[in-house]
């Protein structure tokens, strides 16, 4: 098993849905066999794919997965799809270059300058003390976590050794709590503390938001801890959809049949309704986690 990098992009050529696949040509075959059942990190590069405007991409690491298994694409010949599991968010996109080095020190020319060919491999390998650097850069307090004892600011290119973890970072955030907690702080966050389907925003008497972060495709169906399957819900909303008695329609309006409302939140609850959506277009709701819940959530 080897750890490695996979670039995709906002508006993908290809058919990635990063919680789940990631689609690339047989060129990166053997690269993506060789991280099977160990852990990727996403990059989004600058260019952001056919139709999208240039310049649109954050030139940053945005998340991780486990790479479970890989496919042929039935539909395309020397295509596969890699599956991936246990996908979280970063706390913040890691630049590929901070405070004066390269998180992969394969992107480094002999002259210090960035290596346009090893950026242009959609798929290449990193080394683990690599991988926890940008781990740890990604989420916010882990350095200072006990699971935690990493050397991030050397970048790899320290001469002194790696000190093995006592506890692997990837412990601390495949931990169910941790990403509870990551998810909770990313859909808030994104949808501004506030309903995405009331639009209210309450704060209680110690300042803590009362939204809730709602799954669309439900965890016991393996629905991903991403942003872009997750709603934040006051909760006698986040009640209403996690029983299926509301739901959204492709263009992020809301589908609440008034047979299926009680009366008495006819005024908040209304069909029809555009959500109240986060400003970013990386923390919209995916249309693939829409449609699961559309098709086995809903119950209207």
């Amino acid at each position: 098993m080897a750890k490695a990098v996979f670039m995709t992009r906002i508006s993908p050529a290809y058919k990635d849905v990063p919680e789940k696949q990631y689609h690339f040509p047989r060129t990166y075959l053997g690269q993506a066999e060789a991280a099977i059942g160990d852990m990727i990190i996403y990059y989004e590069p600058r260019r952001s794919g056919s139709g999208a405007l240039p310049g649109r991409g954050r030139q940053a690491y945005f998340a991780f997965a486990r790479l479970t298994h890989i496919e042929p694409d039935p539909t395309l010949a020397d295509h596969f799809y890699a599956y991936v599991d246990s996908f979280l968010d970063f706390d913040r996109p890691v630049p590929f270059r901070e405070a004066g080095g390269y998180y992969e020190a394969g992107l480094m020319r002999d002259d210090g300058q960035t290596s346009k060919g090893a950026f242009g491999r959609s798929v290449r390998f990193l080394p683990d003390h690599e991988f926890d650097a940008i781990l740890s850069a990604g989420y916010v307090g882990i350095v200072e976590s006990e699971a935690v004892q990493t050397k991030s600011a050397d970048f790899g290119f320290s001469d002194a050794d790696q000190t093995p973890f006592e506890r692997p970072i990837v412990q601390t955030v495949i931990n169910r709590p941790f990403r509870e907690e990551s998810f909770r702080r990313h859909v808030r966050s994104a949808y501004d503390n506030r309903c995405a389907v009331t639009g209210l925003r309450l704060i209680n008497g110690g300042g803590r938001p009362e939204v809730q972060a709602a799954h669309i495709m439900p965890v016991a169906s393996n629905g991903p801890d991403s942003v872009r399957n997750g709603l934040a819900l006051s909760g006698t909303v986040h009640w209403l959809f996690d029983r299926g008695l509301i739901s959204l329609a492709d263009d992020l309006s809301l589908i609440a049949p008034p047979k299926l409302i009680p009366d008495a939140l006819g005024g908040l609850v209304q069909h029809g309704r555009p959500l109240f959506v986060p400003r970013d277009e990386t923390a919209l709701p995916h249309r693939s986690f829409i449609e699961h819940h559309r098709n086995h959530v809903f119950k209207g």
